[in-house]
């Protein structure tokens, strides 16, 4: 591949959804890096709010954290292996973790990759930080030293595996540690049927959760989620109706992939003893809730907060996507792809309910 000296970006300055296209110098490699041709963005849920100012971004900035790439050009000391093991050559088809972590800092020798304190994450730095291109709304990336990268097969659609970096990855985050579900009549009940939500219900399906409980206010999103994995469907009123009547013993663990603050509490209420509550759907500011420490205590509940993930649950989230991908047709929740002169006008018009996923291929 010949290296480029430029490469068109859409530029975030701050505006709420207004998006500039620009051309950006390419510069030389620094020391562990590699450059990458953008193949595919999808445009995630979060990098809507950044849009649209609900979510705090450094600017300007080049938004587009799911990113499927090419490498174009590795620096010496760049890995010439995956974190699978896989070796790496020009050419090969590539995502990588949301964030290159330095490997030494108080969190990352914590298990806390994602919050490491020299982080570079890909599609939210500002210009001033040094890392300009290292979002996917640009022809080009430059991976930073740290950037944990697998191989993508090209047999795979970048419709499928695209979300991998993103929304896939945090569902195998959020599902981490939980009961072994083949162990008990397991029940699961997950809020928001997004792109977290219907992955999560594939991924129950799979594991074998007995029951996956799907609440969603859209009536198409619960009917999409019936054909990933789960087995009820309810709006947000008929599940609150359903808990309060249910004469079981409750859920053994929630996922709340919303962010919707109303739902907080009832999720809560709605656990057996010792069930689980995941908080994973709140990037962006809520309302405060009231928790009750006793009703914590008292029912052993185990409450806790996912924000992206580990360079382990990237591989699984790939594995999950290549093996079981076409199960559940996901390659279907990527409704369209658009170049990059498109993009504004898109997001100004506002995403219809039927829409999961926009990419964009620079």
């Amino acid at each position: 591949m010949t290296r480029p000296i430029r490469s068109k970006a859409l530029v975030y300055f701050g505006q709420s959804g207004q998006l500039v296209l620009e051309e950006l110098d390419v510069p030389p490699l620094k020391l562990g890096q590699a450059l990458v041709r953008v193949d595919g963005c999808t445009l995630c849920g979060s990098d809507l709010h950044s849009l649209h100012g609900r979510r705090q971004v450094p600017t300007p900035t080049i938004l587009g954290h799911e990113i499927v790439g090419s490498l174009v050009e590795m620096e010496a000391s760049f890995p010439r292996s995956d974190i699978e093991g896989e070796p790496l050559a020009i050419g090969d088809r590539v995502t990588w973790a949301i964030v290159a972590n330095c490997g030494t800092c108080f969190y990352c020798q914590r298990g806390l990759e994602q919050k490491c304190e020299n982080a570079c994450k890909y599609g939210h730095m500002g210009f001033d930080s040094g890392h300009v291109l290292s979002g996917g709304l640009s022809e080009y990336c430059i991976l930073g030293s740290g950037t944990h990268v697998i191989k993508v097969p090209r047999s795979v659609s970048l419709e499928l595996i695209t979300p991998a970096s993103c929304a896939t990855a945090t569902v195998m985050a959020a599902m981490s540690d939980l009961p072994d579900p083949a162990a008990i009549a397991s029940r699961i009940a997950i809020l928001g049927a997004g792109m977290l939500g219907l992955t999560a219900c594939a991924v129950a399906k799979q594991r074998g959760w007995k029951e996956v409980v799907v609440v969603d206010p859209i009536s198409s999103k619960r009917e999409l989620a019936l054909r990933f994995g789960a087995t009820q469907a309810f709006s947000s009123e008929d599940w609150l109706v359903h808990t309060k009547h249910d004469k079981g013993y409750g859920f053994d663990t929630v996922l709340e992939l919303s962010g919707a603050q109303m739902m907080m509490v009832p999720a809560l209420e709605s656990l057996r003893l010792g069930g689980h509550l995941v908080l994973v759907g709140a990037v962006f500011p809520v309302p405060p809730i009231t928790l009750l420490p006793e009703q914590i205590v008292r029912n052993q509940i185990t409450l806790r907060g996912i924000h992206n993930y580990r360079p382990k649950h990237l591989s699984e989230a790939v594995q999950f996507l290549v093996q079981h991908g076409q199960t559940y047709a996901f390659a279907d929740l990527v409704s369209s792809w658009h170049d990059l002169t498109e993009v504004e006008a898109l997001v100004q018009n506002g995403l219809t309910s039927s829409q999961v996923r926009l990419g964009v291929k620079p």
